[in-house]
């Protein structure tokens, strides 16, 4: 048990009302539908939690309102892998396209001692136009290394299409608002994480730290226009917008978007299209931007490690990889993202969970979001709205102009075939060994040890 955890138990112990596992979730998700009963109106969307079984395999299932109270005593209490989001779906499994509502939105705020509690109790509840002021929380959950922080919905949210998108942009908001280093958290870097995310359920342990998660009731249950209040006007949640809405007329739209009328209006196809990235790759690499991101390991942070191997998922499915190439992809970038430090350890369940985005649902994942989990920054091609044929000709020929007049190299820089040279020099010597052994013994970046390791 961290000082943390003892601390902050103690201070809330004492001014708030403990809520014991069965009844939390009762109060979450109370119209949850009774097992053996299908809704085929889907008017009875369920909460889906993940638990770890007796031969240790990862399992989910419904949180079924008439089974509920004997399956949390058996599957849920005291067991120290079960996982459950804030939203309700229509189906067996908790994807994103299957949510329906969101019954709670649901923040977990690392590193939280004593000090940064009570100054987490100095700004709830206070006038949203005030500075560093945040909403009452209905509960609020110790997870062993800092606090889950939920806020109930009155009525749930219906999750439309856009309205998901807003949800998003008021979580990333009220987020950054939250989080803030030295004065609500002890951690630096600031994790967002999306409308999805699960977390460690009430009164399961923590087995990282062997302590159990506990439930306090705060505050009241939250409307959407009180959230709302303490978020920017632009990434405020209006649930008049359901749907976004065109920019353009049907006419024009076949006009500028040929293929897609044909798909979707003249043949009814309205199912998400994935991008052609392999047909407009540059060199004979199909699957240069998945390679680019693998590229990307040394610059992550302790807080985004789970989220880097969520994005190499992302990536692989959008460029095409195999599941069994991502598998081994993975296996690697797990065992160097373990060197880097972090109070929360890395584990095998973790690479499991970032292996469920490899998914059609996310191969539109947005290059905002991935900066925004991974902390990475990417940079944007700048093409001054001209086609990509006309810009790369437009680079080319000032790229020949600039070295014409000598102010400007093409090649390798001098000297940086050193670090190739040694990377295979060691491999030569341990034909058996890892990149993470490599990187001990040459001191060389993840990175560079990454693009030599197969000679290329």
């Amino acid at each position: 048990m961290t000082k943390n955890y003892q601390e902050c138990y103690e201070y809330l112990s004492e001014q708030f009302s403990e809520v014991d596992g069965y009844a939390f979730y009762k109060e979450i998700f109370p119209d949850n539908e009774v097992s053996g009963v299908k809704c085929q109106d889907f008017s009875h969307p369920s909460a889906v939690y993940l638990y770890r079984d007796k031969e240790q395999r990862i399992r989910q299932r419904k949180m079924y309102s008439d089974t509920w109270e004997q399956d949390y005593v058996k599957l849920v209490e005291k067991n120290n892998f079960t996982l459950c989001s804030g939203l309700v779906y229509r189906r067996n499994r908790n994807r994103l396209e299957n949510a329906q509502r969101m019954n709670a939105l649901i923040f977990d705020l690392d590193g939280v001692g004593l000090g940064e509690l009570r100054n987490l109790f100095l700004r709830f509840g206070g006038d949203p136009a005030r500075v560093r002021r945040l909403p009452m929380p209905t509960f609020l959950v110790l997870s062993g290394t800092g606090l889950h922080i939920y806020y109930v919905f009155q009525q749930p949210i219906d999750l439309y299409p856009n309205i998901k998108i807003q949800m998003k942009s008021l979580k990333y908001d009220l987020t950054f608002r939250m989080w803030e280093y030295k004065g609500t958290s002890q951690m630096e870097a600031i994790q967002y994480q999306s409308i999805n995310q699960t977390f460690r359920m009430v009164g399961s342990i923590n087995e990282k730290y062997d302590t159990p998660l506990v439930a306090f009731r705060i505050g009241k249950q939250v409307t959407l226009e009180y959230l709302n209040a303490y978020a920017k006007p632009e990434n405020r949640v209006d649930l008049n917008r359901p749907f976004r809405p065109s920019k353009m007329t049907r006419a024009e739209a076949k006009e500028a978007y040929p293929e897609w009328y044909e798909r979707v209006v003249v043949n009814g196809d309205k199912r998400r299209k994935q991008w052609d990235i392999a047909g407009k790759v540059h060199g004979d690499d199909p699957h240069a931007l998945y390679h680019w991101w693998l590229r990307r390991i040394g610059e992550i942070k302790g807080g985004h490690r789970y989220f880097f191997l969520m994005c190499m998922a992302i990536y692989a499915y959008k460029c095409g990889v195999s599941k069994k190439q991502l598998c081994q992809d993975m296996q690697e970038a797990f065992e160097d993202l373990q060197m880097v430090k972090h109070e929360n350890v890395l584990t095998e369940d973790d690479v499991k969970s970032a292996l469920e985005a490899y998914d059609k649902e996310y191969f539109n994942f947005t290059i905002a979001d991935i900066e925004a989990l991974t902390d990475v920054r990417i940079e944007r091609n700048k093409r001054n709205g001209r086609k990509q044929d006309l810009h790369l000709r437009l680079a080319r020929g000032q790229l020949a102009i600039l070295k014409q007049a000598g102010e400007k190299s093409q090649g390798r820089p001098v000297g940086s075939g050193t670090a190739q040279a040694k990377v295979l020099e060691w491999r030569r010597q341990n034909p058996d060994g890892r990149k993470i052994d490599c990187r001990r013994d040459t001191g060389l970046d993840p990175k560079t040890i990454r693009k030599w390791w197969s000679g290329e």
